[in-house]
Order: C-alpha cells, then sequence, then structure tokens
C-alpha cells in the first residue's frame, strides 16, 4: 500500500513536494534487501544473548517501529527503518524456527514422561522420536503464517481500492505482459489514485496496523513460554561468544547442508516471484492494479489450506511432500514461460487465481517440507539456532538477487528460476541417496561449557575444528594428560608452605 501510494506522481508531489520520495523508496528497498546479507555474522549472537523468546519479541518490535514510521514519512525515519527491519528479518524467522523445533521436542517429552522416568532423567529421547509432532507443529505455524498474505491485502479492499483507477486507465500504454514483459509493469501509468486519500483516513490505517503490531508483540510475550530451561541457556552462552560466531560457518562441512543450499536458494526465488512476477507480470498487467489484492488473496488461501499437506510425511517418506511441491512449480513455471497474456483482456481471469492458488499449494509444500527436515535432521538443541540460521540467511541471499535482477525480462526470470529448481531437487535427492547408502555427516563438534576457564586447556579438549569422531580421540588424549597432571601432583611432597613471596 506504502508503494502503491509513493509511486502516484500526483499524491507525491502534492504531499511531498521536492523532497525526493522515489529515491527514499529505492532506499528503503535497498535497506530491506541488502541489510540481511550481513545476518550470518550477529544472528547466532544475537538468539544466544538475548534467547529465543525474547529475540523473536526484539524482532517484531522492530516491524512495529517500521510500521510506526508511516506516521511521519521523512528520510530520517523510513531509511533507518528499513535497514532495522531487514537486521531483524534473519534472526526472526532462525529463532521462530529454532523455537517451533524445540516445541515440538518439549512437547513430546511431556506426553512421554512416564517413558522418561523409567530410562532415567539422563536417557535421551530416541532419534526421530519428535518427527510427528514437529510435522503437525509446522502444518500449524505455516498454515497461520500464509493467511498473513490475504490480512495484508485488508487495507487494501477496505481503503485503497475506493481510490483507484481502473484498468483502462492505468495499463493504457503496457503493450506486452506474461513471458514478453520486461523488468515490472513497464509501460505503466504514472498515475494511479482518482482522487488523493485524506490524511486522518491514513491515520486512522495507520492507527490499525500500530495496533495489529502491538497485539503481535503482546501474544510472543505472554503466550510463548522459553524455549530452553534457565541452566541451558546459561549452557547455551558458555560455549565461548567466538565458538559462536564461528559454528555457523563450520557447520558448511556437513555434506547435508551443502546439498539443502539449492533448496534454500530456490525457497527464497519462489516466494518472491509469486509476488512479483506472476502477481504484477502477470496478473496487474492484464487485470489491472484493482485486482492485486484478489489475486494475493488466492495466493494465500491455497498456501494455507495446502500446508496441512505436509502432514503426508507421517504416512508417506519425507522426500515425497518436498519433491511434489517441487514439481507443482516445475509445471507452473514451464507453463508461464510460454505464456503471454493479453494486456486489459478481461476473459480468462479465473486462470490467474488458479495459477496463483497452485502456486501457493507448491510454496505451502516447500515451506513446511524444508523446516520440518531440518527439524528432523538437526536434533541437538545446540545445534538448532545454526541450523536456521544458515536456512534463512541463504534465503535472504536469494531475495537480495531477486532485488538486483528486478529489471531483467520475465523469460530471464523464468529461466533461472527453472534452472534452480532442477538444481535443487537433484542435489535433494543424491543427499537422500547418500544417507541412505550409510554416508555419515561430517559435524562440527560442539564445545563444551566452560563456566570456569582455566588457563588454556579446554583448548586441546574441546575443539569446535574437530568432528564429532575427532572429537572423541581427542577428548581421549585430553583425559590422559589431566589423569597424568593429577598423577605427578600426588607425588609431590606435601608439608608446610614456606612463609613469605
Amino acid at each position: 500500500m506504502q508503494l502503491i501510494l509513493h509511486y502516484d506522481e500526483t499524491y507525491r508531489e502534492v504531499k511531498y513536494g521536492n523532497m525526493g520520495l522515489p529515491d527514499i523508496d529505492n532506499k528503503m528497498l535497498m535497506g530491506i534487501n541488502v541489510t540481511p546479507i550481513a545476518a550470518l555474522l550477529y544472528t547466532p549472537v544475537l538468539i544466544r544473548f538475548f534467547g529465543t523468546k525474547w529475540m523473536m519479541f526484539l524482532a517484531v518490535g522492530i516491524y512495529a517501529l517500521f510500521v510506526s514510521t508511516n506516521y511521519w514519512e521523512r528520510y530520517y525515519t523510513l531509511v533507518p527503518s528499513a535497514v532495522a527491519l531487514g537486521m531483524a528479518i534473519v534472526p526472526l524467522w532462525a529463532s521462530m524456527g529454532n523455537y517451533i523445533t524445540r516445541m515440538a521436542q518439549k512437547y513430546y517429552e511431556y506426553s512421554h514422561y512416564k517413558e522418561q522416568e523409567e530410562q532415567g532423567p539422563q536417557q535421551r529421547p530416541p532419534r526421530g522420536s519428535h518427527a510427528p509432532y514437529l510435522l503437525v507443529f509446522q502444518a500449524i505455524f505455516y498454515s497461520f503464517f500464509h493467511l498473513s498474505f490475504a490480512c495484508a491485502q485488508l487495507p487494501m479492499i477496505y481503503f485503497l481500492n475506493y481510490y483507484l483507477y481502473d484498468f483502462n486507465h492505468t495499463l493504457f500504454n503496457v503493450h506486452s505482459c506474461g513471458t514478453n514483459s520486461q523488468g515490472i509493469l513497464n509501460g505503466f501509468n504514472k498515475t494511479v489514485l482518482r482522487t488523493l486519500p485524506r490524511s486522518k483516513n491514513l491515520i486512522v490505517v495507520e492507527t490499525v496496523l500500530m495496533a495489529v503490531a502491538f497485539v503481535a508483540m503482546l501474544l510472543v510475550l505472554g503466550l510463548c513460554g522459553a524455549a530452553y530451561q534457565p541452566t541451558e541457556e546459561i549452557d547455551l552462552r558458555s560455549v565461548g561468544w567466538g565458538n559462536i560466531f564461528q559454528l555457523p560457518f563450520k557447520h558448511v562441512r556437513d555434506f547435508r547442508l551443502r546439498h539443502l543450499v539449492p533448496f534454500f536458494i530456490y525457497s527464497g526465488f519462489e516466494v518472491l516471484f509469486a509476488c512479483t512476477g506472476l502477481a504484477l507480470g502477470y496478473g496487474v498487467c492484464s487485470m489491472g492494479l484493482e485486482r492485486l489484492a484478489y489475486l494475493l488473496i488466492a495466493y494465500s488461501l491455497g498456501a494455507s489450506a495446502a500446508s496441512f499437506l505436509g502432514l503426508l510425511g507421517l504416512w508417506l517418506p519425507r522426500s515425497v511432500p518436498l519433491v511434489a511441491g517441487a514439481l507443482l512449480h516445475l509445471l507452473l513455471a514451464v507453463s508461464l514461460f510460454f505464456w503471454a497474456p493479453v494486456p486489459r483482456a478481461q476473459k480468462h481471469n479465473w486462470i490467474f487465481y488458479v495459477a496463483a492458488v497452485l502456486w501457493g499449494v507448491g510454496s505451502a509444500l516447500n515451506k513446511t517440507g524444508l523446516s520440518t527436515l531440518l527439524g528432523i535432521m538437526y536434533e541437538d538443541k545446540e545445534r538448532q539456532d545454526f541450523i536456521f540460521t544458515i536456512y534463512h540467511w541463504w534465503q535472504a541471499v536469494a531475495i537480495f538477487v531477486v532485488y538486483l535482477g528486478s529489471s531483467l525480462p520475465m523469460k530471464a526470470k523464468l529461466a533461472v528460476l527453472l534452472i534452480t529448481l532442477v538444481v535443487a531437487v537433484a542435489s535433494y535427492l543424491w543427499m537422500e541417496q547418500k544417507l541412505s547408502c550409510g554416508v555419515l555427516p561430517r559435524q562440527p563438534r560442539i564445545p563444551r561449557p566452560q563456566h570456569k576457564v582455566r588457563g588454556y586447556r579446554y583448548l586441546e579438549e574441546d575443539n569446535s575444528d574437530e568432528s564429532d569422531g575427532e572429537g572423541e580421540r581427542g577428548g581421549d588424549r585430553g583425559r590422559v594428560a589431566c589423569m597424568e597432571e593429577e598423577e605427578l601432583q600426588g607425588r609431590l611432597p606435601s608439608g608446610p608452605e614456606p612463609v613469605g613471596l
């Protein structure tokens, strides 16, 4: 809604004069899309410092700050808040994925507490035991999350659509759509508003959005419990801030993550293509701006309903939902590659809504499948924040690439999307083949908590550069060295200590 208002030439000249609003919008988009590139450096440190719950609370607060700047739209309010929003994107999603996985694990522990008592308090649950609960939790979460695309269109439906010109005016100079288009809506009219909305009405809409943001903050604060026990939080921080900073990079040695990187990148590509390429390059270009909200609602409802298809993983192999969503996107992308709808043609509008719903189904299977897969493969609570940081950082890199290539022809965008999708599916199936053949992943060793650092001895015993197998051999050497040192101290004569220095 903000970008549509700022796009209108008359609205800018009347309300902002020579303030340079288009330049401010470009810098805002740059802040939102470029800043997350550095998130791999600070996200694990922030999550370990604040804790998973409080990181979510602070990130939602930064979203509320970004919304509040629209009360006073100036360079010094919009651009810094956009940069802060870009910094909060990866920490929010990494802490969210970590939180949902931890809640599934804790729910398993609560529902099987009798078995835990029989096995003993120190006995860990069987590997993969929390997987059914994780599937259900991720399906519920993404069902609600995808509804946010529909809720985001309410200001458009109940407020902005009353001020928009119809498609005959806005699309008057648009001559090519779909696969023949260049950039984003090339030739779109510079004036899209019939009358300018009153400032009072804008303030009312802004106040409603701020109220929703504060309710979101209160929900996180009041309903979300701690992801870890207090002693666990202390242990997670006590491995050393240097190790926390390095461990996301050291996890690259795990072949499972390397094989999933193309899928991470595609996951960022596809959601941006749905909101820009499919919605604008195909839907708005043919049906007009007044249909944008309804197109995104169709995508939202399809994705929300299809999120529960992720529960098929309870009965089918885990690769089936993920590969099924990828194949659905492959069929749609190939169809879109050869389809160029006619501008201002209203005869076959239902095709756009069907395409949006089907793309939403594929997006839901992609998101639920990837998040569930990571939660199942990486059960150790000491690694989950690193793994989800890597996942969402690659998504942020993909979004940055889409931002850089926004002016490319539609054929080039679809070609990149198709190549990434094919590589992602092939790489993922190769990973599953390796796991079925018994190839063991090489994971970095998580150092033990060091509450009292005694010199530099812990560097030999807890070296995060080692893998788990190497760490066991190194740990044996460290224990032998400690035993020799204690034996040597036992041989020293014991007597009264000399007085003085």
